[in-house]
């Protein structure tokens, strides 16, 4: 193979041959600043490779030199593609020539673990081409040659993910132009590590224990420091949430308790292990005094070298109190855009994109239709404007918190949204270009020309780029890989047209299928009732049971646990109710006490239930929402009973435990028939704590991990154990605060239900907390 390129050593003519995150660190490290060491395996070697790779498939026989031309739109073929791609490189021989070379090179550093950075160039300048931090994620392996061999096809595989392919077309650009490099360094522990952002608007760090990956996988929440740039005071910090910290697998840092096996924690043969961090340290900064100044000086002279916005990754290398400061990573600005955010809200559903923003100031005046691909700002989000947003690219809303209605839809149509932005619509007009960050919660102006139309989420994840939530290499590709669980996933949905995407997650069904979202695609904007007085009801039956049939056949023989509706009328203004006689608040007429009002909605609902039992599937149960009173829930058992449901064996009959009369009430509802309940976590809190979870300004107030709600779900848990039904729970708690999945698996919840796009990391994080529950049984076992 070719030479390695040593950073000490990268020269301007280097510069598309060892990729720009290379360049900028060789830059820097040749005027003495603290830099990892590291060297390149330059672009040339994955031409020569795929050149080499003397395949029959027609797909790649051609690689490096041909250009794949997909339509890109059709997600199905660009997966297939796609993973032939990956597989053909992934089960081809890297030369043992090359291998032994790095190896060789690699042991220089005395490291048993080895992190392979993608750094890339692009041969033509590209107008399209724009932040592409987190399409191309690094790879950690043991220094030894199979692990090494194996990283580094992993590492050049990342270019033909879908949503590689998918980033590359829309940007026009051809594979021909495409130089991939792979930086390699060494990985050592550190005390902590994280990212310094510098543009002249402010500054800001970010800050964990241990190695930067835990803020990379979104596994923490990192302690934040904002900097003013001319002075390098510290203007604010916030303390993170900070469970766990990852390690080298050879060393075991005092700080920190004792390791889970890292078979537990990923799918591939890493270098890494994660610990538990004790109580105590989750409530302490990452970043003593001392090292905070050492990285705002260091920022202070990076800036003279690569101007005034760049961002730095960073780590300080060391076991326990004594460590070093260095960079591992130089990112600048890539694209001909420049932008500094000018708002702020809460990231309710993450990823980032550009477009142009619609601003409509009178939701109530809502549009028939909206624009494609544009950023939607509002005041407020009601649920009947779900069949509006499916071609929206983003939404921002003034009002509304984490359980808002705007941040469910937009987490469930995986559409990036920032809620609770004060004056968003005062502050924008329409037509400006946006770059909507739902990772963070800002909200960018873009000056100057883009085409640049979506960019990559969180740095060092991967996130959204045009496509869905499913990725090319999500883990029900290859369940082979992931750890059994005994915690039931489930999954919660509305949308039939994501069915086939969800299909293929690791999930034992459907948790909770939001009927109230699910209709509103069949009403043709008319309430259920003035369907019925019209005389359209076998119509309205026929498209409902057609609906949930979607789902019972999609997820079959897995369950499917169908809410009924659950409409609050503030929730519809658009839907008139001609039985409707009176305002209602958020705590009237919905739930289970409205079918006793009027019930010939909750029938239709029973009819199209038994339409889909007589068609054949007998997988889907019934779960009611909101249920108040035990006479509730006998009112609507009966109503189950007249419609037959119950001549099916299989058929359960569940409620939503969210309102705290529940608490006391359990085990009235079990001798009255309840097969099992499912903890609303959103609800619950805001009737145990008194806020309304609209008002995003009460945000924390609205705190799910407040003692009483966490109290109250171990009692509910422990209280349904005690009753010998099952009890799960389909709020956004888990999702929100993964820390407390801990506590749920140790309570004993039988399955957690969460959107989509939280399944990969909720399914490991159960793994994690079952391993523990393991490891602290055996440990007891041995003292």
């Amino acid at each position: 193979m070719d030479k390695l390129y040593w950073l000490d050593q990268i020269k301007l003519p280097d510069r598309v041959k060892v990729g720009e995150k290379a360049f900028y660190l060789s830059k820097i490290i040749q005027r003495g600043y603290p830099v990892v060491p590291g060297f390149v395996i330059s672009a040339e070697i994955l031409r020569q490779f795929l050149e080499n790779l003397n395949s029959s498939e027609s797909l790649v026989a051609d690689l490096p030199h041909s250009s794949l031309y997909l339509d890109v739109a059709n997600w199905r073929q660009l997966q297939q593609v796609a993973g032939r791609l990956r597989q053909e490189i992934l089960t081809a021989t890297v030369p043992q020539q090359w291998v032994s070379t790095i190896f060789q090179a690699a042991r220089e550093w005395q490291t048993g673990c080895l992190i392979l950075r993608p750094t890339l160039a692009v041969s033509t300048a590209t107008p399209g081409m724009g932040n592409i931090s987190g399409l191309l994620e690094s790879v950690f392996c043991h220094c030894e040659p199979e692990a090494i061999a194996f990283g580094l096809k992993r590492t050049w595989s990342q270019i033909f993910r879908a949503r590689s392919l998918l980033y590359w077309q829309r940007a026009g650009i051809d594979l021909q132009q495409i130089n991939l490099a792979v930086l390699v360094q060494p990985v050592e522990n550190a005390i902590a590590s994280g990212l310094l952002r510098v543009n002249p608007s402010g500054w800001e760090i970010e800050a964990t224990w241990g190695l930067g990956i835990a803020i990379a996988l979104g596994e923490v929440q990192p302690d934040m420091y904002y900097i003013q740039p001319e002075t390098g005071v510290v203007l604010e910090q916030q303390l993170g949430k900070k469970t766990l910290a990852y390690a080298v697998d050879d060393a075991a840092p005092g700080a920190f308790s004792q390791p889970v096996p890292k078979s537990i924690l990923t799918s591939d043969n890493t270098c890494l292990i994660t610990y538990l961090l004790q109580e105590a340290q989750q409530k302490q900064y990452a970043l003593q005094e001392e090292y905070l100044q050492q990285i705002i000086a260091l920022g202070t002279q990076l800036v003279s070298e690569l101007g005034k916005t760049f961002t730095i990754k960073w780590t300080i290398a060391g076991q326990t109190t004594s460590g070093k400061l260095y960079v591992t990573q130089v990112s600048t600005p890539q694209s001909v855009i420049s932008h500094v955010h000018f708002l702020r809200g809460l990231g309710a559903a993450g990823g980032r994109v550009v477009a142009n923003a619609l601003v409509i100031t009178n939701p109530q005046q809502k549009p028939k239709q909206l624009p494609k691909g544009v950023i939607l700002v509002v005041s407020t989000i009601t649920p009947d404007w779900l069949p509006l947003l499916q071609q929206v690219a983003g939404i921002i809303t003034e009002q509304g918190g984490l359980t808002s209605h705007a941040a469910i839809l937009a987490r469930e149509l995986s559409i990036v949204a920032v809620v609770n932005a004060t004056s968003a619509t005062t502050l924008i007009q329409t037509g400006e270009r946006l770059l909507l960050d739902g990772n963070r919660g800002e909200v960018y102006r873009i000056k100057g020309d883009s085409k640049q139309e979506m960019v990559t989420g969180r740095e060092g994840e991967g996130g959204k780029v045009g496509e869905n939530f499913l990725s090319s290499h999500h883990p029900k590709a290859s369940h082979s890989h992931l750890p059994m669980i005994a915690t039931q996933l489930l999954v919660n949905l509305s949308q039939s047209s994501l069915i086939e995407q969800t299909q293929s997650l690791p999930v034992d069904g459907l948790g909770l299928l939001r009927s109230e979202l699910m209709v509103l695609n069949i009403l043709e904007g008319q309430h259920p009732n003035n369907w019925i007085l019209g005389g359209r009801q076998a119509e309205l039956l026929e498209l409902w049971s057609n609906q949930i049939m979607e789902f019972a056949r999609a997820f079959s023989p897995r369950p499917v646990f169908y809410r009924s509706l659950d409409w609050r009328s503030p929730d519809l203004p658009s839907l008139s109710d001609s039985l409707q006689s009176s305002p209602q608040s958020m705590l009237g007429e919905h739930g289970t006490f409205s079918y006793l009002r009027n019930p010939a909605v909750f029938e239709l609902e029973l009819k199209a239930l038994a339409t889909v039992q007589q068609a054949g599937y007998s997988n889907v149960h019934l779960l009611l929402p909101f249920v108040r009173t035990v006479e509730e829930f006998v009112f609507c058992r009966r109503k189950v009973e007249q419609a037959l449901l119950t001549e099916v064996s299989q058929f359960q009959l569940w409620m939503m435990a969210e309102v705290p009369s529940v608490l006391f009430l359990l085990p009235e509802y079990v001798k009255a028939g309840v097969a099992g309940i499912s903890i609303g976590t959103n609800d619950l809190t805001q009737l145990l704590l008194g806020v309304d979870r609209e008002q995003g300004q009460l945000a924390k107030v609205f705190n799910e991990r407040h003692p009483a709600v966490m109290s109250a779900i171990a009692q509910l848990i422990k209280m349904a154990q005690s009753a010998g039904i099952p009890c799960s729970i389909c709020g956004q708690a888990p999702v929100l605060y993964p820390e407390i999945i801990d506590k749920l698996v140790e309570w004993g919840i039988t399955s957690i239900s969460v959107e989509p796009e939280a399944v990969e990391r909720i399914y490991e994080a159960i793994a994690r907390a079952e391993q523990r529950l393991i490891l602290a049984a055996a440990r007891r076992k041995l003292h």
